[in-house]
């Protein structure tokens, strides 16, 4: 439920902002060249000029196969003098949802051709522990920071799911706010979402009104006729962003080529129709939508871990509601097989959306929700 208060989200980000900055002495805002980081970015160097703290930390964190428009744009981002710029191009995993065969991407891999060389800024040498992605924002975070209290800043909203409005509203992060999460509690860290009550319509107005620079792939996106609500950046093959792959070809030919000999599984994607979701009608061959989830399961996942992984997930969640939903519920599963979903996406927002179905409401505690870690790009 929605609670509206008499005032705009502008001036709640604002004082949102303000008050992060009087909280904390060690701030550094996570980008990804998407539009809701262009808010965050902008909005927090206004506030550090405001109160003398520039040059501002601003990390991106390089998924090599990223959009070259996106590129282009960080490469501006970070020569802004008011930024002190830390670009991550380091050896780390990113799941790969275009491929059954090859699910892991070695981003940065020593010794590969990569899909573009690095920046002449970035930082090259992965020393921060992790080879994870999600993992990789809090293990910056100690090593910038150390044992002090420290502040990052990410563009998450409650728009974009279920899931992230229930974990964005529902549990205290930092005195008395939601809009967050605790990345270690001793060591005073936290993640922080200022705008998390935006709605995209809100982002676009602040960035035309304030002549904000942005990303022109949203531009691009808008010409081939993708819907607003569902622009995303991110790297081209996570499980929530594949679908745009079919303008990433058009669009970015030179990129599509370069990412295609790199990433296997790319281009079969990229003809697939617009949905990772089950067929509306049951393949005649199967007893039920069950039975076909099982063989999808069986043939398609090749990785004997993933399989296990999706195996347990789905036995949760066959068990954990009621028979009158599972008609729903299956059909989630089946395309979180067909995505590749092995992080439980998909079942994640099922759950923050049928949460009264449940037999039981701990939801969270017994696994079908994630940790609240993966930074969310928009």
């Amino acid at each position: 439920m929605k609670i509206y208060l008499n005032e705009n989200v502008w001036d709640a980000a604002l004082k949102r902002f303000r008050w992060l900055f009087d909280e904390f002495e060690n701030i550094i805002v996570n980008v990804s060249g998407g539009k809701d980081s262009t808010v965050c970015l902008n909005l927090a160097l206004m506030v550090a000029e405001e109160k003398g703290r520039l040059p501002l930390k601003v990390s991106f964190i390089d998924q090599e196969a990223e959009w070259q428009t996106v590129i282009d744009h960080m490469r501006l981002i970070m020569a802004d003098p008011r930024v002190e710029p830390h670009w991550l191009q380091v050896p780390i995993r990113i799941f790969n949802a275009t491929s059954t065969i090859e699910p892991w991407l070695n981003c940065w891999e020593p010794g590969k051709e990569w899909i573009r060389d690095k920046e002449p800024i970035s930082i090259k040498e992965n020393v921060f522990g992790t080879d994870r992605f999600a993992e990789m924002f809090g293990a910056q975070c100690k090593h910038l920071f150390g044992d002090s209290p420290a502040c990052m800043i990410g563009g998450v909203r409650a728009e974009e799911s279920p899931a992230r409005l229930n974990g964005l509203t529902a549990y205290e992060t930092y005195k008395g706010e939601t809009w967050g999460r605790v990345e270690n509690k001793k060591r005073g860290q936290y993640v922080m979402y200022p705008i998390y009550d935006w709605s995209y319509t809100d982002v676009w107005k602040a960035i035309h009104d304030n002549h904000w620079l942005y990303c022109p792939i949203y531009d691009y996106m808008y010409q081939y006729g993708y819907p607003v609500a569902s622009m995303r950046v991110s790297n081209v093959h996570h499980e929530t962003a594949v679908m745009h792959l079919k303008y990433l070809q058009e669009i970015e030919g030179a990129t599509w080529n370069k990412i295609v000999a790199r990433i296997s599984g790319l281009n079969s994607v990229a003809h697939l129709q617009a949905d990772f979701m089950a067929p509306k009608v049951l393949p005649p061959m199967f007893s039920d939508w069950f039975d076909y989830r099982d063989h999808l399961l069986k043939y398609m996942v090749t990785d004997d871990d993933i399989r296990g992984k999706l195996r347990r997930q789905f036995a949760s969640a066959d068990a954990r509601y009621s028979p009158e939903i599972h008609g729903a519920l299956v059909k989630v599963e089946i395309a979180c097989v067909l995505l590749g979903d092995y992080h439980g996406t998909k079942l994640s927002t099922f759950a923050a959306s049928h949460g009264k179905f449940s037999k039981n409401n701990g939801i969270r505690n017994r696994g079908l929700l994630p940790p609240r870690r993966q930074e969310a790009q928009a």
